[in-house]
């Protein structure tokens, strides 16, 4: 059995992290998204299909050519957009049964070893993951009578039941209903058009609970609701760096190969560091924090529940909180981002032209990669820096930033005889 994950797609509401790259790529505890997804399928397959699109040199470089010893083949998506199309371009590189994913979001191994049970338990022609939700506003909801799904219907709105989760089990006789698939409201071939094709036709769709951890990383904050949680669950206690006399280690802490911890520097776990960074003096690390490979935060830094991705530096005088920076990033001396409302009120954030709610009391600075913050900048809870960028010193900084802007000061000085 072939394992296919849909890797196709941009994420244009994880912008400004996907500027450059594809969000699959994006780190989470200093590991990719599309690792998570390969590493819960890989007991299940013998060889993993990637569709992909978008800047894809960035997966073939993130992943290579295979993954664990088993093989990977990347596959262009078809022309037109869509979670079909998608799977459509895979037609080629599978056989009879084989297993779909996509490739942003994250679950557990149990939901796939429950899915391939049912889908040959009950000889199904397509298997579902569902997960219920009190509230699906933002998902598709599955009816079902049993285990048999009998229609995926649009969001329905603030009501409760099952969601489609994006992990299916297929035969080949999808090919033949994708074929017939029609473009869908939102101008996209989806895929649950095609099952309710099959619906209709009289194939067995079944349904497959799953009450284990799911997240669709679909938006920024999504990252942050990841990371701790793969902090929180999955981290064990590994210092493979140096830890100077003077520094506090709280576990559970991971810290990687030649990263050096330098006196006065504490850290309450679970927090993930990387390789070859340097941290400290005189900092204060706080709960689910993941710091990347070759970064530097200095003396008089304090980080909370925040990403910090390879090569980037918060390295005086900085607070970094409910944050999420990119790579090759710096932060001047005296930036601070800033993570409540003076309301305290949920931090809305903009994402495709529109205010979205976060759904979260704190949240900070969304930063891309490669940016450049000067000195003493204030950055409003929310607010998104583009990548490219370069921000002046002293800069309140209270709105979004495109890619590729500069942003400055003016200020108007009088000098006169005292």
């Amino acid at each position: 059995m072939k394992g296919v994950i849909l890797a196709a797609g941009k994420g244009e509401r994880l912008r400004p992290l996907t500027d450059d790259r594809p969000k699959v790529v994006l780190k989470v505890a200093n590991r990719p998204i599309i690792e998570y997804v390969l590493e819960n399928l890989y007991p299940f397959v013998d060889e993993f299909v990637i569709v992909v699109r978008y800047r894809s040199e960035w997966i073939k470089k993130t992943l290579g050519d295979e993954f664990g010893g088993k093989p990977i083949t990347y596959v262009e998506q078809l022309p037109g957009e869509g979670t079909a199309k998608a799977i459509e371009s895979a037609k080629e590189s599978v056989e009879d049964e084989f297993i779909v994913a996509n490739g942003d979001i994250y679950f557990e191994e149990e939901a796939v070893r429950e899915l391939v049970s049912a889908f040959r338990r009950e000889k199904a022609d397509v298997a579902i993951v569902v997960k219920h939700f009190e509230d699906l506003s933002h998902f598709g909801k599955v009816e079902v009578e049993g285990s048999r799904v009998t229609r995926i219907a649009e969001k329905p709105g603030k009501i409760a039941g099952y969601a489609n989760l994006g992990i299916y089990a297929f035969r080949s006789s999808v090919f033949e209903f994708i074929e017939k698939t029609g473009l869908s409201e939102r101008g996209e071939y989806e895929i649950t058009d095609t099952i309710n094709l099959m619906i209709d036709a009289g194939l067995k769709v079944v349904a497959v609970p799953y009450e284990g951890y799911w997240n669709d990383v679909g938006r920024p904050w999504n990252l942050l609701e990841l990371n701790e949680y793969l902090l929180k669950n999955r981290l064990k206690h590994e210092i493979r760096g140096t830890v100077e006399e003077g520094a506090v280690i709280v576990p559970p802490v991971e810290i990687g190969e030649g990263t050096v911890i330098r006196s006065g520097a504490y850290i309450i776990g679970p927090v993930k560091i990387g390789k070859n960074s340097r941290i400290g003096p005189n900092c204060f690390i706080r709960p689910y924090t993941s710091i990347g490979d070759n970064c530097h935060i200095g003396n008089a830094v304090e980080i909370k529940n925040s990403i910090i991705m390879d090569n980037s530096n918060a390295p005086h005088l900085n607070y970094v909180g409910d944050s999420i920076i990119g790579e090759n990033t710096n932060l001047g001396a005296g930036t601070i981002t800033a993570n409540l409302r003076h309301d305290r009120g949920n931090v809305r954030v903009e994402i495709k032209g529109k205010l979205e709610d976060s759904g979260r009391h704190k949240l900070g600075a969304i930063i891309g990669h490669n940016v450049k913050v000067g000195i003493n900048v204030s950055i409003y809870p929310g607010r998104k820096i583009g990548s490219n960028s370069f921000i002046g010193p002293g800069v309140i900084l209270d709105r979004n930033v495109p890619p590729n802007s500069l942003v400055v000061v003016r200020q108007e000085k009088l000098v006169m005889e005292r």
